[in-house]
């Protein structure tokens, strides 16, 4: 009986959660004819074609983000991965020193981004992003209204730049290209870098690099302004002060007041925020600048933006070395 009554219920479940999914599906299609003009029974064909992929359910449970620093960076501040930087910048240096002029963010930032995102488009996933949007956006409670939004977005981008809906590849959160956009991301930060009138940032390291540096411009990244600092403490730190996030809440002022130094000679009013990175004996704590939350809203992580600004840092000096060589020749 207990076994009878257990099936019972989880095909009662299975069932209940079948017709929200339609619910949602309808709900969707209708807002999107009403706001844009789409097609429903166009539409619903589509939505038809795209495979719930349980893959996508148990990927996005277990980010990279989770890992403490210590293995974290472990991913991404690799030899190979600044070789690739030192060679990606080397193949694309007019177009890089064209967007730092153009929105004052530094080459060496723009090409860790891409390093991070996809190893310099080696990586740019393996999902139907329409698969990926639509298994989140509607088998995926926890975030799903964030992801239909994103479909919808998707379906928009698909339409105005003349791109088959069921052909793009990404992540299996629905990131696409080289750079990593998110739908909305896309239609709102992507470059057409090099005048052909298309926005590609699959194939097109122009519009990769224009979009990439768009998008931290438009996010306020300050030129020539430094990213983040080690703290040097002359005391215990004061739990109030560690954020768990990058935004600056405090000034460098309050942070010397509490015994928190940072090597360099910046203004007492200097907005701050001083986080903790776990190392494999304890943890090290960091002083974030404006520009370090900037590198946040890329990825909302103080991890992703850390190993953005080292990545950068290393593939920079990896790079001048090599010129002095050459040039000591």
């Amino acid at each position: 009986m207990y076994r009878t009554l257990k099936v019972a219920a989880a095909t009662l479940l299975s069932a209940c959660s079948a017709l929200a999914h339609a619910d949602e599906q309808t709900d969707f299609i209708d807002a999107m004819a009403k706001q844009h003009g789409f097609d429903r029974a166009a539409l619903r064909d589509l939505l038809d074609q795209a495979e719930r992929r349980q893959d996508i359910l148990d990927a996005i449970s277990r980010p990279a983000e989770g890992k403490p620093w210590w293995q974290y960076e472990r991913i991404f501040l690799t030899d190979a991965r600044a070789d690739g930087g030192v060679a990606f910048w080397d193949e694309n240096a007019d177009l890089l020193a064209k967007a730092e002029q153009h929105y004052g963010v530094p080459a060496e930032i723009i090409v860790a981004i891409i390093g991070v995102e996809t190893f310099y488009g080696r990586h740019t996933g393996k999902y139907r992003v329409l698969d990926a949007l639509s298994t989140l956006g509607f088998h995926y409670p926890k975030r799903g209204r964030f992801f239909r939004k994103q479909l919808g977005e998707f379906l928009l981008l698909a339409r105005e730049e003349g791109v088959d809906p069921t052909v793009p590849l990404g992540s299996y959160a629905g990131a696409m290209g080289r750079p990593q956009f998110i739908p909305s991301s896309f239609r709102h930060y992507a470059a057409d870098f090099d005048g052909d009138g298309k926005r590609d940032i699959w194939n097109n390291n122009a519009d990769v690099i224009g979009s990439v540096a768009n998008y931290f411009a438009l996010h306020q990244w300050q030129p020539g302004a430094p990213v983040v600092y080690p703290a040097r403490l002359d005391s215990p730190v004061p739990d109030q002060l560690v954020q768990s996030d990058s935004k600056p809440r405090a000034t460098l002022g309050e942070l010397n007041a509490a015994g928190i130094r940072i090597d360099a000679d910046l203004p007492a009013d200097t907005p701050v925020s001083l986080f903790a990175l776990d190392e494999p004996d304890g943890v090290s704590h960091w002083v974030g600048l404006t520009n370090f939350y900037v590198i946040t809203r890329y990825n909302h992580s103080n991890l992703y933006a850390m190993a953005v600004y080292q990545l950068a840092q290393r593939i920079k000096a990896q790079r001048e070395a090599a010129d002095a060589a050459t040039a000591a020749r």
